[in-house]
């Protein structure tokens, strides 16, 4: 895929750039820092993919997503890359169109993920007809999120979420400490996302003591 990555600091972009080209699947085609830069190079070099920061100087990373799906051109798919973890980013984002939400800081995997659910979609457009798996991940990737568990937010989520990112195989004490979360809710939303297959759970029997609940990634 041919991928433009947009974002006003340039060491983020670069490393997003790395990211990008770990995956395999990817060449940057172009590294822009403003909205207006945004449009033009999307406008001249007609992508697969944008990484798009929401917040860019000129105007937003929105507004640079409401000119190009105004455009009489080949439409871009686009993740957004953004600190805002607020219900209204996220709501403005969905409704202009944005169907992957990352927030920063996010690891090579999360975006590699992503990148690889956007790579099947392609696929299966230049195949034409679909077959049902097709079709059915395609409806799945657009659904609404599942609504979550009583009396767990999706703001508070997406805090222990990043946080697990940043220090996965912790116990729920030492997330509750990168979080300001107690350990008892902590615990709840590190279970939530075991149960939904977004972290897996491990013994930890190294430690003195009672083993040790601890939390990480999938598949390691």
């Amino acid at each position: 895929m041919r991928v433009i990555v947009v974002d006003d600091e340039h060491a983020v972009a670069q490393l997003h750039a790395r990211f990008l080209a770990a995956h395999g699947g990817c060449t940057v085609v172009g590294v822009a820092g403003t909205g207006p830069e945004a449009v033009e190079a999307i406008t001249a070099l007609e992508p697969d993919l944008v990484l798009l920061d929401l917040h860019l100087p000129g105007f937003s990373g929105l507004e640079v997503l409401r000119a190009v799906r105004s455009a009489h051109q080949r439409q871009p798919e686009f993740i957004a890359v953004t600190a805002a973890r607020d219900f209204a980013s996220v709501r403005d984002a969905r409704l202009a169109g944005v169907r992957h939400y990352l927030v920063k800081p996010f690891s090579a995997r999360e975006l590699h993920d992503r990148i690889s659910d956007i790579a099947r979609e392609l696929a299966a457009e230049r195949a034409g007809a679909l077959d049902q798996s097709d079709i059915d991940a395609l409806i799945r990737s657009g659904a609404r999120p599942t609504a979550l568990p009583k009396g767990l937010t999706a703001e508070t989520l997406e805090v222990v979420r990043t946080a697990l990112a940043k220090a996965p195989w912790s116990s729920s004490s030492e997330i509750a400490e990168l979080t300001g979360v107690s350990r008892v809710t902590t615990r709840r939303y590190l279970e939530h996302l075991v149960e939904q297959g977004a972290a897996a759970r491990r013994m930890d029997y190294a430690t003195a003591g009672r083993p040790r609940t601890c939390y990480g990634p999938t598949g390691e």
